[in-house]
């Protein structure tokens, strides 16, 4: 605060400063107040804010819905060619080839139960990615 004296009159200056840092794009809640460069920009940045929301949303809702046809799909598939190879694998022994009709049968077993053990464990490794993502271990060194 500065006072002077003028002709018998009493001045008093005073200077406030304000100063906002923020580190995102988006405007301070409070800057429409004192600045208003474009009027109706507030709304058309939350508009545009709730079409990019609800695009991605959807994109989304498309990208999981085709993973689970796709498992889908791939679990009919890997079930028919596994059946074909038991069934073929039965014919063979009924035939009289039992060491070909045998072979076939247990790799198809073998071969359905390699695929769910592997894919137990890729879950299993994927959940343990997204649990340490989410809340991460202190280093200990």
């Amino acid at each position: 605060m500065h006072v002077m004296q003028r002709h018998g009159v009493t001045v008093v200056l005073q200077l406030l400063a304000k100063s906002v840092c923020q580190a995102s794009e988006a405007p301070h809640p409070h800057a429409h107040r004192e600045i208003n460069v474009l009027p109706g920009a507030a709304e058309r940045i939350i508009t545009m804010a709730e079409s990019q929301h609800e695009h991605r949303q959807d994109l989304e809702n498309k990208v999981v819905a085709s993973n689970i046809e796709a498992q889908r799909l791939g679990t009919i598939l890997g079930f028919m060619v596994a059946m074909t190879m038991v069934l073929g694998g039965m014919w063979l022994v009924h035939e009289g080839n039992d060491l070909a009709g045998m072979a076939s049968t247990l790799a198809a077993l073998s071969s359905l139960v390699g695929v769910f053990v592997y894919s137990k464990y890729q879950q299993q490794k994927e959940l343990a990615k997204k649990t340490e993502a989410l809340i991460p271990r202190p280093d200990r060194d």
